[in-house]
């Protein structure tokens, strides 16, 4: 499977015309597969695509202007770290070293996935984490830091748990893992811990030794 770093949206050419789950297709919009930078350090990975992302085909899409209070969204946060520009537009956002992606790929707008759509989106996750190899992965949310956490790390799943777990990292089997509670739960001073916590790893000499190019 080979990139296409031209575009940002679902760079690795995934099916979107995906039907393995048949009652997400009646519900969704879009199937919304990753997005941004193939040789990425960091990779976002939350548990489905938000209303706007449904509707717009790109991860974590937030609505914008006043119906999106700074803060309250990832992409805020990820203008606030300097890894997004302010002025891109919500379906096309200019990110840079960062990939944003979703246990899975459709909404249904009245449920969570079940775990056997989880299970049946795996595979897309699973490439894109083997093609890009981050060196940071940010669980989005209880449900990614469970899936993530038990694929990953050695840390015992009791342990695996937000809010405790938020704004800290984890060492885990050839990455880090970074986890955040879903940004529009989060209390003002959780949002400023997580930033705080990320500018100071983004300063740091986060870099494993994976047989990465060096970039």
């Amino acid at each position: 499977m080979d990139a296409n770093q031209r575009s940002r949206a679902n760079p690795f050419g995934m099916d979107e015309e995906c039907r393995n789950c048949p009652a997400l297709c009646e519900t969704r919009t879009n199937v919304v597969h990753g997005y941004g930078d193939v040789g990425a350090d960091f990779l976002f990975v939350g548990e489905r695509p938000t209303a706007t992302a449904d509707e717009l085909g790109a991860p974590f899409a937030a609505p914008g202007g006043a119906d999106d209070a700074a803060g309250t969204s990832l992409r805020r946060m990820l203008e606030r770290v300097g890894l997004c520009d302010a002025t891109s537009p919500p379906e096309r956002p200019r990110v840079e070293n960062v990939y944003l992606t979703n246990l899975t790929r459709c909404r249904d707008p009245d449920r969570r996935p079940t775990d056997e759509e989880v299970d049946t989106c795996e595979p897309y996750l699973n490439a894109e984490i083997r093609m890009i190899n981050p060196e940071i992965l940010v669980p989005v949310g209880e449900r990614a830091l469970e899936e993530l956490g038990e694929e990953y790390t050695t840390t015992p799943a009791e342990k695996l748990s937000l809010p405790e777990t938020h704004a800290t990292t984890i060492r885990g089997r050839g990455f880090e893992l970074v986890p955040m509670i879903e940004p529009r739960e989060q209390t003002d001073d959780q949002t400023q811990a997580w930033l705080e916590h990320f500018v100071e790893l983004m300063a740091s000499d986060y870099r494993q030794t994976k047989g990465r190019q060096e970039r």
